[in-house]
């Protein structure tokens, strides 16, 4: 009985395509479809032989299925993760405007359910995206991310959303711990909860 070949599309040719595509957003080119034409071709013929060259980076399928399974998961991100970065401009803004509300900075080490290192940059690179919290590091061997919170007496007003896109990483990523699994508890210093 013969092997069956992994199914999905090879992704050097696609990763070609996308290396010639940038090409034309950077030429920052007219309209022109004879340009356009003459300038793809250009990336092609650069942007194909350079995914060939190093398609040992990255894996040798693309696996469509896969990529449409998560599509919605990676939709329901991007979305918490843009309602999360609007309402935290506009928290941090008004503590700026406003020297009344408090800022009490925490440091909290939040253990996490991911493993792999897609899903820790993504998370880690969400938290510090949003104003108001910045990853410091990741403890690899605890697997636990270090958040510097500017108020971080809720902690759980912190680690609420932090939680929920590590929820949809689990899915997104493939990871082997499921989003209804507990999470592990974080851990709080600074300010009066030092150490709690």
């Amino acid at each position: 009985m013969s092997e069956r070949p992994p199914r999905g599309i090879l992704r050097w040719p696609v990763n070609g395509l996308v290396l010639a595509l940038l090409w034309l957003f950077i030429r920052g080119l007219p309209l022109d479809p004879r340009v356009l034409a003459s300038e793809l071709v250009f990336g092609l013929a650069v942007g194909l032989p350079t995914a060939f060259i190093f398609r040992r980076l990255y894996a040798d399928r693309i696996d469509l299925v896969r990529i449409a399974r998560v599509l919605p998961f990676v939709g329901i991100y991007v979305a918490t993760f843009l309602w999360e970065l609007v309402t935290a401009n506009v928290d941090v803004a008004y503590r700026v405007l406003a020297p009344s509300m408090p800022i009490e900075p925490r440091v909290i080490e939040l253990p996490l359910r991911v493993e792999s290192d897609a899903a820790v940059t993504t998370i880690a690179n969400s938290i510090t995206l949003t104003p108001g919290t910045l990853t410091m590091d990741h403890d690899e061997e605890a697997n636990s991310l270090y958040v510097h919170a500017i108020d971080g007496r809720d902690p759980d007003a912190v680690l609420t959303p932090i939680r929920r896109w590590e929820g949809l990483a689990l899915l997104i990523f493939d990871e082997d711990a499921d989003p209804d699994d507990p999470a592990p508890e974080p851990t709080v210093s600074g300010g009066d909860g030092d150490g709690e």
